[in-house]
């Protein structure tokens, strides 16, 4: 069972843009690129990276993507009351 996630994030104000960035990630475009140019989130200074986390400490909808994801896989967009997120898994343990 996984006890905690090491993840990074894209946090965008609207669907639209987690789909059009969501986009240019699945045509080949660096996810920590991405997240610098786009995210809204002060994690966008660290390519979008959170470390590691286990649960309790993200809001459910963040959580409950990140731990279920499979580990390299890129998901969302996953609304939450801060916007729309897309997740990068790096690693899990």
């Amino acid at each position: 069972m996984t006890k905690q996630v090491h993840a990074a994030h894209i946090l965008v104000k609207t669907e639209k843009k987690a789909k059009e960035v969501l986009e240019k990630i699945s045509k080949g475009e660096s996810f920590a690129e991405m997240a610098r140019k786009y995210s809204d989130c002060p994690s966008s200074k660290n390519k979008g990276d959170l470390g590691w986390f286990a649960k309790g400490k993200m809001v459910p909808e963040f959580e409950r993507a990140a731990f279920e994801a499979e580990k390299g896989k890129v998901v969302g967009p996953v609304k939450t009351d801060f916007g729309y997120h897309l997740i990068k898994i790096i690693d899990k343990k």
